[in-house]
């Protein structure tokens, strides 16, 4: 298996990028993969750069064993289309600010994570940020079966 390199967007890369990175590394690496994946989130926008994810979305991925502590957010930018080999947002307003920045040349590369998941028909991952824990958790819930489809379809390759 050749090395893939994999870039997880959203906004402002405090909430559901970073959880989807913190899921993917983690399973990746259960997985006995990591030497196979590179792994990086970043945010359409530079509201937070510099700053660890939301404290709930820290918690709750702490629940379910992933550790974003060492997580910071940053802003999407013209290397990373070159850099990433699959560049996946989170919703389709971030893959559209995706697309717009991107050179023609690395369009192929730019999809939505929820694309991989296998157990939800959700083609999304909400905004949890506004809203209660719950949010949090789905988020975990939708990122966790993306990235599972994401490794296999990888690994298929």
């Amino acid at each position: 298996m050749d090395k893939v390199s994999i870039l997880l967007v959203c906004m402002g890369n405090i909430c559901r990028s970073p959880t989807a990175e913190g899921a993917l590394r983690t399973l990746v690496e259960r997985k006995g993969l990591g030497a196979f994946f590179e792994i990086d989130s970043a945010g359409t926008h530079g509201y937070h750069v510099g700053e660890p994810p939301d404290l709930r979305t820290r918690k709750a991925a702490q629940r379910r064993g992933y550790d974003l502590s060492q997580l910071r957010a940053r802003q999407v930018n013209e290397f990373d289309f070159q850099h990433y080999d699959c560049i996946l947002a989170m919703d389709w307003d971030n893959l559209s600010l995706l697309q717009r920045a991107c050179p023609t040349e690395h369009r192929h590369k730019l999809g939505l994570f929820l694309d991989y998941a296998t157990n939800f028909d959700d083609e999304v991952v909400p905004d949890p940020y506004y809203g209660g824990e719950d949010g949090f958790e789905h988020v975990l819930d939708l990122v966790e079966d993306a990235a599972r489809g994401l490794i296999a379809a990888m690994r298929a390759k």
